[in-house]
């Protein structure tokens, strides 16, 4: 496990790259500048950088077709919130966020009581670094969803098992954790994902992604004992699908990977780099290396793969950095 930290680094850990940006003043957090109006960039980052759609290396003729098959379903039945949704999400796999917005901001008036809408709406603002528009719609679906039955969220590009893991609790509360984490209310996020955790349901990978993210976020609280008390139950053995890397991330933390170990950047796909990346900065973090911290970071915004939450996180702490010197 990584060597314990005294109160003192710990808290010197938080205040580093301005970390301690908190709620009530939210606005003094990073959020991006909207669009340049230049074709094909949907945002610019926190770092000044645009961000284009279309992501490299996929199959893009195929994600235009099952983009093309969603809206002429949503044709047959233009009001049906389940086909609006999912050309939203179609959208979003081309990287195409804005558009993928206007078509959830277009339906919420008709769907006022559709949680869905906005838990999609309010993962895009994450994606387009609009947190406290994120933040906002993920609330209000939190609302919505309140003694409510539940129900499985299906998979836009399945897993290796064709199983949906999630359910729209779990990505409701999930995604507001993240938002929150973004925009360091780490007490908010700490809430959200104790309430994530109960819509785990059975599935090892819904455990991790919950747990790495509830681990950062009990460290930046300086939380540490808890923080490690949540690696107790993480075992080099659970039946992982789809999130290794926030399994492998969670080994480091505790000590059964080396940081050699966790990222093969000869091997690494761009996503691999942008999640266990992210993962590997904040250990460097947490043991006191700063400038591996940021090189591991600088490293992650240096690829394309900008709507990944590992990149966005990367992403805050590289703008905080900046804007505290």
């Amino acid at each position: 496990m990584y060597s314990t930290k005294s109160a003192v680094v710990i808290a010197a850990m938080i205040g580093m790259l301005s970390l301690s940006c908190a709620t009530p003043d939210r606005d003094s957090c990073p959020n991006a500048r909207r669009g340049t109006g230049e074709s094909g960039v949907e945002t610019v980052s926190l770092l000044g950088k645009p961000l284009r759609s279309g992501p490299p290396g996929a199959d893009l003729a195929k994600l235009e077709a099952q983009l093309a098959a969603a809206r002429a379903q949503l044709a047959e039945t233009p009001d049906a919130a389940a086909r609006i949704i999912w050309v939203g999400r179609r959208l979003g796999y081309l990287w195409r966020m804005n558009e993928a917005v206007d078509v959830y901001t277009e339906a919420i008036p008709s769907h006022p009581k559709d949680a869905r809408l906005l838990r999609h709406r309010g993962h895009r603002y994450i994606s387009l670094r609009r947190f406290d528009d994120a933040i906002a719609d993920l609330e209000r679906a939190a609302r919505l969803i309140a003694g409510q039955p539940d129900e499985i969220e299906p998979d836009g590009m399945p897993n290796a098992r064709n199983i949906p893991l999630t359910t729209t609790a779990f990505n409701v509360w999930y995604h507001l954790g993240l938002a929150r984490y973004l925009k360091g209310d780490f007490a908010g996020a700490l809430a959200a994902y104790r309430e994530t955790m109960k819509f785990a349901r059975r599935y090892d990978d819904n455990v991790v992604a919950t747990t790495d993210w509830m681990y950062m976020t009990l460290m930046r609280l300086g939380r540490e004992r808890e923080a490690s008390a949540l690696l107790d139950h993480i075992k080099p053995d659970m039946d992982i699908i789809e999130n290794r890397a926030y399994h492998r991330r969670l080994l480091m933390y505790k000590g059964l990977l080396s940081p050699e170990e966790l990222l093969d950047i000869e091997r690494a796909t761009n996503l691999d780099i942008a999640t266990l990346g992210y993962g590997l900065g904040t250990w460097y973090l947490i043991n006191g290396d700063h400038e591996r911290a940021k090189d591991a970071w600088a490293r992650v915004v240096d690829g394309p793969y900008w709507p990944a939450f590992g990149f966005v996180a990367a992403e805050v702490q590289l703008a905080r950095a900046q804007s505290s010197r």
